[in-house]
């Protein structure tokens, strides 16, 4: 008797977002089955991965990281190109970190600026994130999105303390949104409900369920991530079908096993091959949750989930 491969059926789809013009721009999420399952439903968009970037020198990453770009870590419009034209980047995430008030506190304008001259000198989609200082997010990112109205970029995050601002003004300019919320499905939610109430698109929301690194609370991550999976396609659940958005590099490039030195623990190998194995291993495990865009750092580990992204394909 032939083997017949049991498949399960879905009441809901993620919703498809789409972020960038022309013929650069991407599509993310669509499916409609759980993770890499193409046999048993509709995987249209394979996960993304954004290149992360930052405003400011980012003497905060290991050395490890920040080597790879050492060239052009020194200027945003020549570190997005080089992603672009160098490594292949389908879309580049602009972390605004200088605008914190502990870092450099840049003014809206000098974020406008920058978003200006980097858009200017890439054609892929732009993911526009501030430094997750949630009262001068509210100010930088009204300023970024008029900076870059009508290219369609991706802003984050809105949050809970200032989404009503981040919407209004991502609406107005004809942007998306990421809303993020602290690893609890009924806040990831509650926020999605809150940011439609305004009058924007279900369908132009990404989901943020927070994420974390390996070894440091990812499975509750994942676990987060699964039922908002569940809910959306078993339940139909308009509220829980945004596509999933992690922002991986951040907490991975902090932890003890991208940092601590071949001296210090020997037993635990190249310090290299350790902290990009250790992103590429965060990435591979939340697609598995059902990532539909992870944003990183270290080229080695994005060209590493990218294999694995087209095997499993």
């Amino acid at each position: 008797m032939a083997f017949v491969v049991p498949k399960d059926t879905y009441n809901g789809r993620v919703f498809e977002v789409e972020i960038g013009t022309g013929a650069k721009a991407v599509k993310i999420g669509g499916e409609n089955t759980l993770p890499f399952l193409t046999f048993e439903g509709e995987v249209p968009n394979m996960p993304v991965i954004a290149h992360e970037i930052q405003d400011v020198l980012p003497e905060d990453w290991p050395e490890t990281v920040q080597a790879a770009y050492k060239d052009v870590s020194g200027d945003p419009v020549k570190w997005a190109k080089h992603c672009q034209d160098n490594l292949g980047a389908q879309v580049i995430a602009l972390r605004l970190l200088g605008t914190h008030p502990d870092r450099q506190d840049r003014s809206p304008e000098d974020a406008a600026k920058t978003v200006s001259d980097v858009l200017a000198a890439i054609d892929v989609p732009l993911i526009i994130l501030g430094s997750n200082h949630a009262e001068k997010d509210a100010q930088v990112l009204r300023a970024a999105c008029d900076a870059a109205k009508d290219r369609n970029c991706l802003i984050g995050k809105a949050q809970e303390a200032n989404y009503k601002t981040i919407v209004a003004a991502a609406m107005a300019s004809g942007h998306k949104i990421i809303a993020m919320s602290d690893l609890d499905v009924n806040l990831a939610k509650q926020l999605n409900i809150l940011i439609t109430q305004m009058g924007f698109d279900k369908e132009k929301i990404m989901t943020d369920p927070m994420s974390s690194a390996l070894g440091y609370g990812i499975e509750y991550t994942y676990s987060v991530m699964e039922r908002i999976r569940a809910a959306s396609l078993n339940q139909n659940d308009a509220t829980m079908s945004p596509p999933i958005v992690n922002d991986i590099g951040m907490y991975v490039w902090k932890v003890k096993e991208t940092m601590a030195s071949e001296s210090d623990l020997p037993a635990w190998g190249s310090l290299e091959e350790r902290a990009i194995g250790w992103e590429s291993t965060t990435a591979v495990g939340l697609m598995m949750a059902g990532s539909d865009l992870l944003i990183m750092r270290h080229p080695k580990a994005i060209e590493t989930v990218r294999k694995v992204v087209a095997e499993l394909a």
